[in-house]
């Protein structure tokens, strides 16, 4: 491990490294969390405020996916590289200041380009502190992470549209940029005071013809998948994106598997535990965006619910995200990931299948139980897939394995979304709609989850062990210059707020 010297006098003293990489990350991913969904409710008051066709408006959102795709090949590069202090920093450092100006935003191509430049700091963002976490933390210490992780990853997306349609009614629609800046000059304040900088250094020039490949795939493909079943896929600015995306794409896989120093190291996926770890973030991401997508559309089909009412229905997941966090700190020691995630995929197999049972959506307790035991089932097994998953990496490759968890999990998901528009159809237009498309989308993220749980038959049965006391005094040496006990004592205070 590769440290700096040059932390700041003192800063071990002042807060523990081990303390204020999670205070730092969760800070961070809170807000990159909630602007991926809290200006969704405002687009049609950003169109009226600036005397544009919410179309036009549309692009806010369009901007920021498709610039946080274009981050995520040169991540782990540029953490390696850089060191994963500096650039989790400086990226949030980019997205604080890009938070602001989209607030003071006057007309709609600054809002634009504003939000652009937050999703490609946005994008570096989640593999870059993801990176710092783990080379913090040994793997059998991780299952506590699964409290702090959960924060970000679940309930900020879930309450971004409530809380972007208060602000907006209440408010203006400005001040859904303007609450990250307190809480981003906070966390890079605790940043600068508390992180120990790793330069881990890479070898070889800079893959600029994987880069030039590889970033424009994933771009292309974000908007085609994200867009395709609002605008149509025959539309020529989808088709166009999805077709040369996807043949970037081969010509970026064909690249980097070939060349001696690759952007990103494909091969990472030939070991056992990582490689069947992102087979299942893609499975799991694409039923669980996919049911997220299609079912609100289901409710409004069956009970004429309101959109509003529709979207309320699926934030009991986000609670039972809550709980699964509880969950697996307690029994991934004790069953181990094999045991712990293959009972967990079947049941949300179950409950996924349940709420496309006729008569099921027509009783909004039923839904809501069944969504809050869709975020505790999917949840365990998700959070157990992704501690699991890395826990044969070696510190030195965790940046490009994080980099590349990222990307698969991303485009999981957009095609989930993409494999539920295409089973819909024409159901949802026109008339009464039919539910029966709609059941069958649902159907097919259970099928989905389901066949997540025989790839998660090659998950270890053993759940990570401390390593032997010399070589855990010996890491514990590296990651904090405070005393083992304080460090512990302040790592189980933060973890328990």
């Amino acid at each position: 491990m590769k440290d700096s010297p040059a932390d700041p006098p003192g800063s071990a003293r002042l807060l523990s490294p081990r303390v204020a990489v999670v205070v730092v990350y969760v800070a961070a991913m809170c807000m990159n969390g909630l602007d991926s969904t809290i200006v969704n409710p405002a687009l049609f008051t950003i169109a009226e405020d600036f005397g544009r066709p919410v179309s036009a408006a549309n692009a806010v959102e369009t901007a920021f996916l498709v610039a946080l795709a274009l981050a995520l090949p040169v991540a782990g590069w540029l953490g390696d590289r850089c060191g994963t202090k500096r650039v989790f920093l400086g990226s949030l450092a980019v997205f604080t200041a890009a938070s602001a100006l989209c607030g003071l935003a006057q007309d709609l191509p600054t809002l634009i380009a504003a939000r652009a430049v937050q999703g490609l700091a946005g994008g570096l963002l989640t593999p870059v502190g993801m990176t710092l976490l783990f080379r913090t933390y040994a793997p059998h210490e991780r299952g506590k992470l699964a409290k702090a992780l959960i924060v970000p990853t679940a309930l900020m997306p879930a309450l971004g549209p409530p809380l972007g349609g208060l602000l907006t009614e209440h408010a203006s629609w400005h001040w859904l940029f303007f609450v990250n800046v307190p809480v981003g000059l906070a966390a890079l304040l605790i940043g600068v005071l508390g992180l120990r900088e790793h330069v881990e250094g890479t070898e070889g020039p800079f893959d600029r013809t994987g880069f030039l490949l590889a970033t424009p795939a994933l771009g292309l493909l974000t908007y085609a998948l994200g867009y395709g079943p609002a605008h149509g896929w025959s539309s020529p600015p989808v088709a166009a994106a999805g077709i040369l995306g996807a043949i970037l794409l081969v010509a970026a896989v064909r690249h980097l598997r070939r060349t001696a120093e690759p952007l990103l190291r494909l091969g990472l996926f030939t070991d056992r535990n990582y490689g069947t770890a992102s087979v299942l973030a893609v499975l799991t991401a694409a039923g669980l965006m996919g049911l997220l997508f299609v079912f609100p559309l289901l409710y409004q089909a069956a009970l004429g619910a309101s959109a509003l009412d529709a979207g309320l229905s699926v934030f009991p997941e986000a609670l039972g995200l809550m709980l699964a966090s509880q969950l697996v700190d307690r029994l991934l020691p004790r069953l181990g990931p094999r045991r712990l995630t293959v009972p967990a995929l079947l049941l949300a197999t179950v409950v996924f299948a349940l709420l496309g049972v006729p008569g099921v959506a027509d009783d909004a307790w039923a839904v809501r139980l069944l969504m809050f035991l869709v975020g505790l089932v999917l949840g365990t097994a998700v959070l157990t897939v992704q501690l699991a998953g890395f826990e044969s990496i070696a510190p030195p490759d965790m940046g490009q394995a994080m980099g590349l968890f990222q990307i698969v999990r991303t485009l999981g998901g957009a095609v989930g979304i993409a494999l539920c528009a295409a089973v819909i159809g024409g159901g949802g237009h026109g008339g009464t709609p039919d539910a029966g498309p709609f059941r069958a989308a649902v159907w097919g993220t259970a099928a989905l989850v389901a066949i997540g749980a025989l790839v998660a038959l090659r998950l270890p049965a053993e759940a990570p062990q401390p390593p032997p006391y010399e070589d855990e005094a010996d890491s514990a040496d590296e990651n904090e210059a405070d005393s083992a006990d304080g460090a512990e004592a302040a790592e189980g205070d933060t973890v328990a707020a």
